[in-house]
């Protein structure tokens, strides 16, 4: 015999499911089967994981590799992955090399100490001079785009901090840095050498006109904004090599400009992102000739 209710029960039944369905969706959402706190577990363990393999790579030992033996390198570990893990992977920046490269390099060395507080920050920090060290994102995503190998021979236009020639330093075989600003050019290229990096060569100077000496490259990177491409960085990039630089002439009409030479010498240029940069200084500033 089936019971019927009484038009108060039902109300009140009625009333109770109201109450315990929200429950119930927010019980499954943070219990540990739950989506949220699954998402928060498997980021500490993939950063984990991450700080974990940085220990034993810097543990290796490669005569051809920086050594990493400055105390730098195992401090805040867990910063660098999470900084990664959170801001450079999740970006669709996926190269391995570079992953691996900013896992191991200690952003925090190339800052000045009032901002090493927020050295592994989702944003640009000053360095003084009137110059920035890059967000973190976007070294990652230029790095990338000049697709680096161990045999690559590297031409930096503006070392600033040195953070970006550390960088590319882990994953190429030679990088060649020039800094305008000669006090900042000091500065860096003892920090790069207090951190062992051997196979990165600076100095001051403009580096509208490259670094003819040890031309051709097989990558070009800027990290100052031009209002033109310097003709001498084309002309010292190699056949099949790739150059990318900020293009504009003032910081809020600024982009990405990625170029790649093919084996006759041909140059193809498009934009890949909107940014802002500090300008670049020197010879490219003075009219055309």
């Amino acid at each position: 015999m089936v019971r019927k209710y009484t038009a108060a029960e039902k109300r009140w039944i009625f009333a109770s499911l109201i109450f315990l369905v929200p429950l119930v969706v927010l019980a499954i959402i943070f219990t540990p089967g739950g989506t949220t706190k699954q998402k928060s577990v498997f980021a500490s363990q993939g950063q984990q994981a991450d700080a974990n393999q940085v220990l034993a790579e810097l543990e290796q030992k490669d005569p051809n590799r920086p050594q990493h033996k400055h105390p730098a390198y195992k401090e805040r570990i867990e910063e660098r992955a999470k900084m990664v893990f959170e801001q450079i992977e999740a970006r669709d920046v996926n190269d391995p090399n570079v992953l691996r490269s900013m896992r191991i390099v200690p952003r925090h060395f190339f800052v000045r100490s009032s901002e090493e507080h927020y050295a592994y920050a989702d944003f640009p920090l000053p360095i003084g001079y009137d110059q920035t060290i890059s967000q973190p994102y976007i070294v990652g995503f230029m790095t990338q785009a000049l697709k680096l190998d161990p045999n690559s021979m590297v031409l930096e236009i503006g070392t600033g901090s040195g953070y970006q020639a550390a960088v590319c330093a882990e994953i190429a075989k030679e990088v060649y840095t020039i800094e305008i600003v000669e006090e900042l050019a000091a500065i860096s290229e003892k920090r790069l050498k207090e951190l062992g990096y051997l196979n990165v060569f600076a100095k001051a100077g403009d580096g509208f006109f490259g670094w003819p000496e040890h031309a051709p490259f097989d990558a070009i990177i800027g990290t100052a904004a031009a209002g033109r491409v310097p003709e001498p960085l084309i002309k010292q990039l190699k056949p099949g090599g790739r150059m990318i630089l900020p293009v504009g002439g003032s910081r809020d009409f600024q982009y990405l400009v990625l170029m790649t030479k093919d084996d006759k010498g041909n140059l193809s240029r498009r934009k890949v992102m909107p940014v802002r940069f500090v300008p670049m200084t020197g010879e490219v500033q003075k009219p055309k000739k």
